[in-house]
């Protein structure tokens, strides 16, 4: 079924349909009562009352979308119409380019968007392959010592080093990488801030002085013409750019700077440790990738991304997704009306029985066999879709697989213990430690 018979958009008058289902007020108070997790809320509204879905934890409704042509909708045909109203992560993150809005965010993104594609992204390419043998180095010493490590950590690492190369291109130190343990630490804490913002910002104010005193000097380094080892990195493309237009304040490119170190290594890290947990649990979806091809194949690689694509229909890197209705409209023939929040939902639509057959199930094959994953652009999204697609999709999966092409023939894991539950933050990850040691695969 393709896109366009999947969704009315097209033909629907705004604020002409029939009232949204909404959820019958029990199931919100004994979720509230049993204190369970909001996606399990959202799991029991679209179980019973289908894609788009009404539920009210306030005076007013919240409408759920998880339907692939609603989806679609709402985030790539008519984002005027469904709007974000602030990030999460503003307190981290500032003005940049993910919590922006208007005209801000379509300057900000068209400065950005050149480096991560095409030939913007092939600046980036040597820097990435350097981090990833860094890692890779690094786990050779795990494996000769038998020495224990922590998947996650060593995720975050590689991913931080990738990043912080390709904005100043100096590796990625020791000390740096200490002050930036801080941004994970604001990242996992937003969740149970205080609601006031100035009592927000108090809770980690430590941790946000350590971030601003890293930015700054880095910044001042790129002003400065300091350029490394591998050239001038991102920070320079916003240094350059305040030459000439004021809005580029130091607030405005520290805030930019810290958006990509979030959004460039955070999210990439937490699909890497998901990654290592299932082939753990389905240790066959790794030799099957190995068995493709030859070691630098364009099949070895199709191999691999289909092991992270997997993980990221899973798990996906931004699990929901708010929006906000500023004006009525109609959506998949049902009424929303202007002041509705919306909450597209990847985590949920990525497992629909009806889109992904036996969805729980670890499958690579269904991004590599003909017709194993749905054709519709709104049933896979875990980079969002539309003009908020995430900027660095073409990154994070680049030195996801990179990494994973150094890695995986050389290494496989023996945890010593799994995480038993799941976080669902800003991102989705592991609730607990995931210590491992390499063992060296038979041959």
């Amino acid at each position: 079924m393709d896109a366009e018979a999947t969704s009315d958009s097209l033909t629907q008058v705004p604020g002409t349909g029939r009232a949204v289902p909404e959820a019958e007020p029990e199931l919100v108070r004994r979720w509230r009562s049993e204190g369970g997790e909001l996606v399990e809320l959202l799991s029991q509204v679209r179980e019973r009352l289908g894609g788009v879905a009404a539920f009210r934890v306030g005076p007013a409704p919240t409408v759920l979308v998880t339907d692939p042509g609603a989806v679609q909708h709402v985030l790539a045909r008519h984002p005027d119409r469904y709007v974000k109203r602030s990030h999460r992560a503003r307190l981290l993150i500032g003005d940049g380019v993910l919590s922006a809005t208007g005209a801000a965010w379509k300057s900000q993104r068209r400065l950005l968007q050149s480096q991560f594609t095409g030939p913007g992204m092939r600046r980036y390419e040597h820097r990435i392959t350097e981090a990833a043998r860094t890692t890779a180095e690094r786990w050779e010493g795990y494996a000769r010592t038998g020495q224990t490590f922590d998947v996650g950590r060593e995720m975050r690492r590689f991913a931080l080093d990738a990043i912080w190369r390709s904005l100043t291109g100096h590796p990625l130190d020791d000390g740096t990488e200490r002050e930036l343990e801080a941004v994970a630490g604001v990242a996992t804490a937003l969740p149970t801030l205080p609601a006031d913002v100035t009592d927000a910002r108090d809770a980690v104010a430590a941790d946000l002085a350590r971030i601003d005193a890293v930015a700054r000097q880095a910044v001042e380094a790129a002003r400065g013409g300091v350029a490394g080892p591998d050239g001038p990195g991102l920070l320079h493309v916003l240094t350059d750019a305040a030459a000439e237009r004021p809005e580029y304040t130091d607030r405005l490119i520290r805030d930019e700077m810290v958006t990509l170190l979030v959004a460039g290594h955070e999210t990439t890290a937490t699909t890497l440790t998901w990654l290592y947990l299932l082939l753990d649990r389905h240790p066959a979806a790794r030799e099957q990738a190995l068995a493709t091809g030859g070691e630098g194949s364009e099949q070895r690689r199709q191999a691999v991304q289909a092991l992270v694509h997997e993980t990221l229909r899973l798990y996906p890197s931004a699990w929901i997704l708010p929006r906000h209705a500023p004006e009525d409209d109609t959506l998949a023939g049902y009424t929303v009306e202007a002041g509705t929040d919306i909450l597209v939902c990847p985590y949920l639509t990525h497992r629909d029985p009806e889109l992904w057959p036996d969805p729980e199930h670890f499958a690579p094959e269904r991004f590599t066999a003909p017709g194993g994953r749905p054709a519709h652009p709104g049933a896979y999204f875990p980079f969002g879709i539309g003009p908020r697609a995430c900027l660095g999709l073409q990154f994070a999966l680049r030195e996801s697989t990179v990494l994973l092409e150094h890695l995986l023939p050389a290494h496989t894991l023996a945890f010593s213990a799994t995480p038993a539950k799941t976080l669902f933050g800003i991102t989705v990850r592991p609730d607990g430690p995931t210590r491992a040691t390499s063992v060296r695969p038979r041959t």
